[in-house]
């Protein structure tokens, strides 16, 4: 069935594509990045997500925060939303 997708082309779900991107860009910056500094990418990361949660739901800039951590081996990536109360 794969095989025929592929010949077909059936386009992939926005939601996947979305995640290979991040883990490209994630692999990307661990590899030439040095331990302690900041990622240059985590402002253009984190205009990316306004603007995505922007088409559902109504959110103050401000109220977004996209962070990375490093916790035991392991680098982590952090997003805060704030979101609206639902009325």
């Amino acid at each position: 069935m794969s095989l025929l997708s592929f010949l077909l082309g059936e386009k992939k779900k926005t939601a996947s594509v979305a995640k290979e991107r991040l883990q490209i860009i994630l692999a990307h910056e661990r590899s030439g990045r040095n331990p302690g500094l900041s990622p240059d990418y985590l402002p253009a990361l984190q205009r990316d997500l306004i603007a995505v949660i922007s088409k559902y739901v109504k959110i103050d800039p401000a109220h977004l925060k996209v962070d990375i951590q490093k916790q035991d081996n392991f680098e982590v990536l952090e997003v805060k939303i704030e979101l609206p109360d639902a009325r």
